[in-house]
């Protein structure tokens, strides 16, 4: 979300635009009383002595209420001169203040939500905090787009990308979040309460979207499961295991980190999902080919609803709506997924 530097000079602290229009009345209210003031020391009454600064200041060329000697004069050129000029300030400030935040309110508003809108197989995110800032990172490098939802407007100006300010538990805010069209939700509020309120709104607007709660707590697991979650991640845990992991075998930890995440290795580790139709589905691993037409290694095959099956040996049937965990560069990726869906490409992913 676009911000907007406050007006102040370079090497100071800005000055905010309702404070510099603060000052600029409070300056034009000076300039009044001082010409009441002034008007009375002349020996006008206090009533034509308010009419003829406000005339004065404003300009409107009524004319004098009493006749005007030379000091008067005087004091009336400059009263003119500081009133004007005090008015003008205010003036222009509060055009200035009004049209930019204004403008910049609706610009920013209207851009933001055609990106939401253009928004497909996106991920929305709620909670703008160090985790949720960490996931929107991990994902953003595995090139998947995210929508953020925070209840803070200025957290939420913080997103460098789609971002709505508002309560994630609502129906109207995830909808305006494209939920319809996302392919998964990850909500990681920091209050376990609100994790749940959200799974629960969020499964009963999108029976088959895949969601992940984040909880703090063991005993709020089963029921953010029992609310409709996907998987629960406990960030605590895994950071725990991922230091354990590093201590105990450090290759192995980093070596999973650079193929899942950090992308400067060829070969990545993905899941590839079977559709029913496939025509992969109730071939083996031998008869479907699957190495010598694409190149990948399949290191995982899960049926749905049960265990992995690692390493699976070349016997083992695949079915409709099975995943395979698999690891090769991008191309031989693609290629599995395009025999996946009975698009394969002649020669598409083997390796040369």
């Amino acid at each position: 979300m676009s911000t907007f530097s406050p007006h102040g000079h370079l090497g100071s602290r800005p000055i905010r635009p309702a404070r510099r229009l603060g000052l600029g009345l409070i300056a034009l209210l000076l300039v009044l009383v001082g010409g009441t003031v002034g008007y009375v020391a002349f020996g006008y009454g206090v009533l034509d002595a308010v009419f003829q600064a406000v005339i004065t200041v404003s300009t409107v060329g009524f004319g004098e209420v009493h006749r005007f000697g030379a000091g008067q004069k005087i004091f009336t050129i400059v009263l003119i001169l500081t009133g004007v000029g005090a008015a003008a300030y205010s003036f222009t400030v509060l055009v200035e203040t009004l049209l930019e935040g204004y403008l910049a309110d609706e610009f920013g508003r209207r851009r933001m939500e055609r990106q939401v809108r253009k928004a497909r197989d996106h991920v929305v995110l709620c909670g703008w905090g160090r985790v949720g800032r960490a996931i929107a990172h991990s994902l953003r490098n595995s090139q998947v787009e995210v929508v953020v939802v925070d209840s803070s407007a200025e957290r939420a100006g913080t997103v460098d990308g789609p971002s709505l300010c508002g309560d994630a538990t609502s129906e109207d805010v995830l909808r305006a979040a494209g939920i319809d069209r996302a392919a998964a939700l990850i909500t990681a509020l920091n209050g376990d309460a609100d994790n749940l309120y959200v799974t629960l709104t969020a499964r009963s607007m999108r029976p088959d979207l895949f969601i992940v709660a984040r909880t703090a707590s063991e005993s709020a697991i089963a029921k953010l499961i029992q609310a409709g979650a996907n998987r629960v991640v406990n960030p605590q845990d895994l950071g725990g295991a991922r230091m354990a992991a590093l201590a105990t075998q450090p290759h192995v930890a980093e070596f999973l980190d650079v193929v899942m995440h950090d992308g400067s290795l060829e070969f990545r580790l993905e899941q590839v999902a079977v559709p029913p139709e496939s025509p992969l589905a109730g071939q083996t691993l031998r008869s479907a080919q699957v190495h010598a037409r694409t190149g990948v290694l399949v290191l995982a095959l899960r049926h749905p609803g049960q265990a992995f099956r690692t390493n699976p040996p070349p016997e083992a049937h695949i079915g409709g709506g099975d995943v395979l965990v698999v690891i090769g560069n991008a191309s031989q990726i693609d290629a599995l997924r395009a025999l996946a869906l009975g698009e394969e490409q002649p020669g598409a992913g083997i390796p040369q």
